[in-house]
């Protein structure tokens, strides 16, 4: 169901202290930085080394982002997962009863993406990613 590991997204309270760690310190390039209006984010995607990290700060008070930000401090917030058919694979989670975000997909930075709801997966917020085909 889930193809491959596609990145961790990490909640940052700011984004180039974050950036200048993750680059300065720990050696990872950046391959990306977007502002991703419709969740009211800011997000820079970073080569970890036969990985990628999602750095992500909230550019409103009232996102979701910034709820997590207050309600658990800076740290994991989601396990992203590629696969190859989005509404196959929602459709098949809605059929197990698993609790989605999203059920239906939506756009996303590199394609359409959907949420898995974290307390369905014991605390982890999963994202399933259906990539353009140029990315």
């Amino acid at each position: 169901m889930f193809d491959r590991l596609d990145h961790i997204g990490i909640v940052v309270s700011d984004l180039d202290e974050a950036l200048a760690t993750y680059q300065g310190e720990l050696g990872f390039a950046l391959l990306e930085r977007v502002t991703i209006s419709e969740q009211m984010v800011e997000a820079a995607f970073l080569d970890g080394h036969n990985s990628t990290i999602e750095l992500i700060t909230p550019t409103d008070a009232e996102s979701g982002t910034a709820k997590f930000l207050r309600n658990r401090g800076e740290g994991t917030h989601h396990v992203c997962y590629e696969v190859d058919d989005l509404a196959a694979v929602l459709a098949e989670l809605k059929a197990r009863d698993v609790r989605l975000i999203d059920e239906s997909p939506r756009r996303g930075v590199h394609g359409l993406v959907a949420f898995i709801h974290p307390k369905a997966t014991h605390g982890t917020m999963i994202e399933l990613l259906q990539k353009d085909r140029n990315h």
